[in-house]
């Protein structure tokens, strides 16, 4: 399981992460909870880690994630 420990300290891999976690923040229909999901971004793969209240939140930052990792 990755931990933030296996963040990458590469600059492409932290402006992915980077972009990836203001796009969560900016999204208004994510609780806390979600908004806190740990990030994780070595070697251009993204892992996302943590809970959130529902399917729907999992889905929108998976596309999030998509859309936001180059």
């Amino acid at each position: 399981m990755k931990t933030y420990g296996d963040q990458s300290n590469s600059s492409g891999d932290i402006k992915i992460t980077a972009a990836i976690r203001r796009a969560v923040m900016k999204d208004g229909s994510l609780s806390m909870m979600a908004k806190n999901v740990k990030i994780i971004t070595a070697g251009g793969v993204v892992t996302l880690r943590g809970p959130v209240h529902t399917d729907a939140e999992k889905m929108t930052i998976a596309k999030l994630a998509e859309a936001n990792s180059g």
